[in-house]
This record gives C-alpha cells, sequence and structure tokens, in this order.
C-alpha cells in the first residue's frame, strides 16, 4: 500500500474521529441545559432566571473568547485547543455535578462555555478548511452528519440517567464520556490532520484586522442573517420542554420531538449532500430559512396537535442541519482559508450573542406572554431572515 493511501485512510478516519467527538461535545457541553432543565426546575430552588443565565453566561463566554481562539487557530495551535479544552470542559462538568449554590452552577457553565470556544464546530471546521482547503465540503459535511445527533443522544440520555439515578450523577457520566471517549477522539484526530499546522497552508493575511473583515463584501448580511437564525432557533430549541409542556404536551412526546430534531438535522445534510453543485448557495439559503418559517408556524397552528409538533421539531432541526454546512463554506467563500477562523470569529459574534440571549429572552417572553407569544415571535424572526434574502442582502454564488 503507498504512503498516499495509507495518509488519506488515516485522514478519513481522523474525520470520522472528530466527528463522533464533537458530537459527544455537543451532547455535553451544549446540549446539557436543555436536557435536564425540567430536573433542574424541579428539584433546585434558584428559580428560572438563575438557571437560564447559566447557558447565556457559557455562550457569552464562547462569544468572547472566540477572537482570540480564532488567532490561535489561525496560528496552528487547534491541536492544543482541542486537548486542553476537553479537559476544562470534564472539569466544569464535575463543578456542575456538585453545585450547591447558584454561584458554583453559573461557575460551571462560565466554564463550559471556554471549553465549547476551544472544542466545537468553529475550531474543527477551522482544521478542517485549512487542512483541505476548497474540499473542506466533504469532511464538514461528514461531521455534522454524525455531529447532529447530538440533541438525539443528549435528550433522552439525560432524562433517563436523571429519573433513574438523579441529576448529579447524569453529569458524572457526561463527565466519564467526555474524558474517555471525547478527549482520545478529539486529540487523535486534530493530530492525524496536522493538529492545525499543514505544510504549504496559508498563512493568516496580513492586516486582516476586524475592521478589514467587515468591509468584505456580503460580511455584514451574513452577520445579520446568522443572528437572527440562531436567536430564532435558540429560543425554541433551548426552552422546547417547558414551551411544549405549557402547550399541553406531555413530557414524554416533548423528549420524543426534542429527540427528533438530531435525526432531521442529519436528514437535511443528506439532502444537500445529494443535490450537490444542482443547488446553488443563495438557493439552499433560501430553501432553509423557509423552512424555518414553516417551523414556529407548525407550532402556532397545532394546537396541542403532536403531528404538527413533530413537523415543527423535523423542519427546524434540518434547516438547522442544513445551516451548519452553508455557514463554514459562505464564510469560506467570502474570506478565503488563510485567516478563516479569525473571519468565522468576527461573523458569528452576533450569532453567538443571540444565542446566548435566546434562553434568557425566550423565558422572559414565555413568562410574560405565554408560549404563543414566544413562536409568533420566532416567527417574526424567521420572516425577517427571509426578507433579507428576498431583498438580496445575502451575496453568495
Amino acid at each position: 500500500m503507498t504512503s498516499s493511501a495509507t495518509t488519506s485512510r488515516r485522514e478519513k478516519a481522523a474525520v470520522w474521529a472528530l466527528a463522533f467527538g464533537q458530537t459527544l461535545g455537543y451532547a455535553c457541553f451544549f446540549y446539557i441545559f436543555a436536557a435536564l432543565v425540567l430536573v433542574w426546575q424541579r428539584d433546585l430552588p434558584w428559580g428560572n432566571g438563575v438557571l437560564a443565565l447559566g447557558p447565556f453566561l457559557a455562550i457569552a463566554v464562547t462569544a468572547a473568547l472566540s477572537p482570540q481562539v480564532g488567532r490561535w487557530v489561525d496560528r496552528g495551535h487547534a491541536l492544543r485547543l482541542m486537548g486542553f479544552g476537553t479537559v476544562l470542559g470534564a472539569a466544569s462538568l464535575a463543578v456542575l455535578a456538585v453545585a450547591w449554590h447558584p454561584v458554583v452552577y453559573l461557575l460551571a457553565f462560565v466554564g463550559l462555555g471556554a471549553a465549547a470556544s476551544a472544542t466545537l464546530y468553529e475550531v474543527c471546521f477551522a482544521l478542517l478548511i485549512r487542512r483541505f482547503a476548497d474540499e473542506a465540503r466533504g469532511p464538514i459535511t461528514r461531521v455534522t452528519l454524525v455531529a447532529g445527533l447530538a440533541s438525539t443522544l443528549a435528550f433522552p440520555a439525560g432524562a433517563a440517567l436523571a429519573e433513574a439515578f438523579g441529576w448529579r450523577i447524569a453529569v458524572w457520566v457526561a463527565v466519564a464520556v467526555v474524558l474517555c471517549v471525547m478527549l482520545p477522539l478529539q486529540v487523535w484526530g486534530a493530530h492525524s490532520l496536522g493538529g492545525g499546522r499543514v505544510k504549504g497552508a496559508p498563512k493568516p493575511a496580513v492586516g486582516a484586522s476586524w475592521r478589514v473583515i467587515l468591509a468584505r463584501p456580503g460580511v455584514l448580511g451574513l452577520m445579520a442573517l446568522f443572528a437572527l437564525l440562531n436567536l430564532d432557533h435558540w429560543m425554541l430549541v433551548s426552552l422546547m420542554r417547558p414551551l411544549l409542556a405549557e402547550m399541553g404536551i406531555s413530557d414524554g412526546r416533548a423528549v420524543t420531538a426534542a429527540a427528533l430534531i438530531g435525526p432531521s438535522q442529519v436528514l437535511g445534510r443528506l439532502a444537500l449532500m445529494a443535490a450537490g453543485a444542482r443547488l446553488q448557495t443563495r438557493m439552499a439559503s433560501q430553501f432553509t430559512v423557509l423552512a424555518m418559517v414553516a417551523g414556529p408556524a407548525f407550532l402556532l397552528l397545532s394546537g396541542g396537535g403532536f403531528v404538527l409538533v413533530l413537523a415543527f421539531a423535523a423542519v427546524q432541526g434540518a434547516a438547522m442541519g442544513i445551516l451548519t454546512i452553508l455557514k463554514p463554506l459562505l464564510i469560506a467563500q467570502i474570506n478565503g482559508s488563510a485567516d478563516y477562523a479569525a473571519s468565522a470569529a468576527a461573523i458569528s459574534l452576533p450569532a453567538m450573542l443571540a444565542t446566548a440571549v435566546a434562553p434568557l429572552l425566550g423565558t422572559w417572553i414565555m413568562g410574560f406572554g405565554g408560549p404563543m407569544t414566544l413562536v409568533v415571535f420566532a416567527l417574526a424572526l424567521a420572516l425577517g431572515a427571509l426578507g433579507m434574502l428576498l431583498r438580496g442582502q445575502l451575496r453568495a454564488s
């Protein structure tokens, strides 16, 4: 067997290792709040505001760290970030498992936010784009196909473990999974792809400051589009179980609907992959946003009926699954691969802040006006994003 064939096989295996590592990372670092929030509301006397502040702080920390993380990735430190970040995530989960006071709970989420910034999609995609350049769509699609199952893993596993052993044991299980499975997958996968230090890869562009990045055509449109869609999606998904409970849906059915989001993301990505070059980026973006308009519309029309709730989960998941692939490709298309991580950090910052605000804002809206007010607000955000596309504010080929 030739050396190039061995290298190719090793790189393919590395991409799959990263895919499974990302799945566990999202399940343990990101979806843990949505998976356990109902149990926390029942067992912890801290109030919904304190609980929702946890994921807000986590994503705010991720956003705050993203510029520096982007610079480190562009300098070839993805391997170190993934290793350190995974260990930090396990330590933060351990703090969460023993949280006895709101301050400890919030500190745990601060750590989870830092861990996410160093380990999840942005760093992984930057590594893949630096390694594969124009051929990165295939590896990115493979990673997202598997990682789309994170919510499918987190929701039922979190609910079952919390019900059987209590939520603290459920979090300790997450610690063990991160250290024993996620860590070796992330480190080996990143190392096998050069750890971000790939011979012949372009160096970061000189003078690529945020001012330069923001002046590039299409950047501001991407920033606004991703922010609107993230706020819409994460308000609904992070509060999905309490939202559906207030709509009269049983918790068992709510867990089933939430678990459908992951497979729907995978199906959406498979559909995009099957369409290939026949489906241009602009048209794919329009279909994606139309699906995100349809999601809250299904909830609005459901009247508590479970079929339309499942339809919401299916189209919402498929849309975000496709958007996850489109986002790094659009950023790379506008900026190139040399300073991809720094550019992605700038473009993604409003979307990350929107994601951070989403649980708090959604909790406030639902408490003020009820579940349907939250659904209508999410629908308005999706319609705003669709209006941007129809007015041509997103420049893409």
